[in-house]
């Protein structure tokens, strides 16, 4: 497969996740790795990096959450209509140690269940922590219950689960657990904040980052973090914790199409 070119991929399946949130589901065998995206393209309208959400010997899914109009067309559509796909691309997510933690923020868990379903087949010890402002917006809640994974809810305003953040309850979990190793994606100021209590901590850590990607294989450099240019499309998105608080824009600003800074 040329991974640089866009695969025609028909929507199998539309599944609706939680409050403007939805996973497409394509009938198409990838190659895809946890941790790892697709660039999802919509003709007329562009194309955007998507974690890989679903994968089966014969399907991967895709889950979208509505913040703008390419994701507000992508979310409109329904099982028939065609998008193109490129990818997978991108460094994924690597299983270290033997008792881990999963930490996923709002639509970022999408990015972590490959993950989560890898970790159990291999039968480590995981605990799963997901977060959300409210109980509409919490993900793959059904999804999650049927894989048996030890997990942990949190939201903002105490609708279901625990009451505060998801790094208060990596804190709590950790005075009755040894973890070897976190993994979280979601908000970036969530992030930054899991980053520098890990490395505090001492604690093995890799984040997913997010950022504006026109090509997603390398070539635009649209998606460079600074100082280093590290692009998120192929050294990322998953990088160490250390390494990603060596960047001086992680948790303070991001960049759009046309390379403006947008603080958080």
């Amino acid at each position: 497969m040329n991974y640089e070119l866009p695969n025609t991929v028909r929507i199998q399946e539309v599944i609706d996740e939680a409050e403007g949130m939805r996973s497409l589901i394509f009938p198409r065998v990838i190659d895809a790795r946890p941790g790892q995206f697709v660039m999802l393209w919509v003709p007329g309208v562009d194309a955007k990096p998507v974690g890989v959400s679903y994968l089966s010997s014969d399907r991967i899914g895709v889950t979208v959450s509505v913040v703008g109009a390419w994701s507000e067309k992508v979310c409109s559509m329904k099982p028939g209509e065609y998008l193109g796909l490129f990818g997978p691309y991108g460094n994924g997510f690597e299983l270290e140690g033997k008792c881990i933690a999963i930490i996923g923020g709002g639509y970022g868990t999408a990015s972590l269940m490959l993950l989560v379903e890898e970790a159990l087949r291999l039968k480590y010890d995981i605990t799963l922590i997901v977060g959300a402002r409210t109980e509409k917006k919490l993900l793959y809640l059904k999804r999650i219950q049927e894989l048996g994974v030890d997990a942990i809810f949190t939201t903002d305003d105490g609708s279901f689960g625990r009451t505060g953040t998801n790094l208060r309850a990596l804190e709590d979990l950790l005075k009755t657990k040894k973890i070897d190793t976190v993994y979280g994606c979601g908000p970036e100021l969530m992030e930054k904040s899991l980053a520098e209590f890990c490395v505090s901590k001492g604690l093995c850590c890799y984040v997913s980052l997010e950022r504006h990607m026109k090509c997603g294989f390398g070539v635009c450099g649209a998606c460079s973090m600074d100082p280093s240019g590290k692009r998120v499309c192929c050294e990322g998105p998953v990088f160490r914790a250390e390494e990603a608080l060596e960047f001086t824009e992680f948790g303070k600003y991001h960049r759009d199409g046309s390379a403006a800074k947008h603080y958080f």
